[in-house]
């Protein structure tokens, strides 16, 4: 008699607890589409933390890399635009940041001759942001940033937006930053580190 009594409880419990949970989501539904940031795993086509300069070599073509007098950097540069895409890379060779930017200094003769790093489809992270886009745009895909606050450049008066994305986990890019220009808005710089070890 006993075990009836207690299997007559649990199910009313449970049918109760049938009857209460569907008015506790309703109320809770607002709290549901409050959206995260996501974090970033890639950017110009580059895996911080695992892809090698190997890979950026064959993406980006070999004979279009500038010299850079700093160990540890590799860098694609058009000094008509003024774009470039650096890397920073560990003793073996493993691509620890990458940074695709507007901000480098124009110099030269700009001719017809388009280099290949500067296809489009470099100048994206792997969320969809891309150098040009409106600051809103950052937060759209990223939800607020860790920090933020005024930054400067090559004589330009920057934003900078600093994203931490440790809460996902240490085999992924811990940080990025992106910069964007006072006057416009606008996105012109993108860096997304892995943690040195």
């Amino acid at each position: 008699m006993k075990f009836w009594l207690c299997v007559s409880l649990v199910l009313a419990v449970q049918g109760r607890s049938a009857q209460v949970t569907p008015q506790k989501a309703a109320t809770d539904a607002p709290h549901t589409t409050v959206r995260r940031g996501v974090n970033e795993t890639l950017l110009a086509g580059l895996r911080p933390g695992r892809d090698t300069l190997a890979v950026a070599e064959k993406r980006f073509k070999l004979k279009s890399r500038a010299e850079s007098q700093e160990s540890g950097i590799k860098e694609w540069r058009d000094d008509c635009s003024g774009r470039s895409i650096r890397l920073e890379l560990d003793a073996k060779f493993t691509i620890q940041s990458v940074t695709i930017t507007t901000l480098g200094f124009q110099e030269g003769k700009c001719g017809d001759k388009r280099v290949e790093f500067l296809d489009p489809k470099n100048w994206v992270t792997g969320v969809g942001l891309r150098i040009g886009d409106p600051q809103d745009r950052i937060i759209d895909f990223y939800g607020e940033p860790n920090s933020s606050g005024p930054a400067a450049k090559n004589g330009q008066e920057l934003e900078l937006m600093s994203y931490q994305f440790d809460w996902a986990g240490s085999d992924v890019p811990q940080a990025m930053e992106v910069l964007c220009a006072r006057d416009t808005g606008r996105v012109v710089e993108i860096t997304l580190a892995f943690p040195s070890s």
